[in-house]
């Protein structure tokens, strides 16, 4: 089948103007997932900061962490039980220093 020549400038009109939505499209969904990023590592910051909080009251108290280290949600192979070690560690250390 052969196109007349309007027909061929009008799907090459048509490609154009679809080859452009596609290029604004991959921009948008660029930002979009800077955005979430950013949105992200705001979460992650003040987690880590409220994570610290949490840790430094319970070892005040003496009392055993029960939230799990945000480390051990980034690589769940690993399970590592080092920061109820450590506060049982800083509990003992609390201890002799009473």
């Amino acid at each position: 089948m052969s196109l007349s020549k309007e027909q061929e400038a009008l799907y090459r009109k048509i490609l154009e103007e679809a080859k452009e939505q596609l290029e604004k499209i991959d921009e948008k969904i660029e930002q979009e997932i800077q955005k979430t990023r950013e949105t992200l590592a705001r979460l992650q910051e003040s987690k880590k900061g409220f994570q610290q909080v949490y840790e430094g009251a319970a070892k005040i108290l003496g009392i055993p962490v029960e939230i799990e280290v945000a480390s051990e949600e980034e690589s769940p192979k690993e399970k590592n039980p080092g920061p109820k070690r450590n506060n049982q560690a800083s509990s003992k250390n609390n201890q002799r220093s009473s």
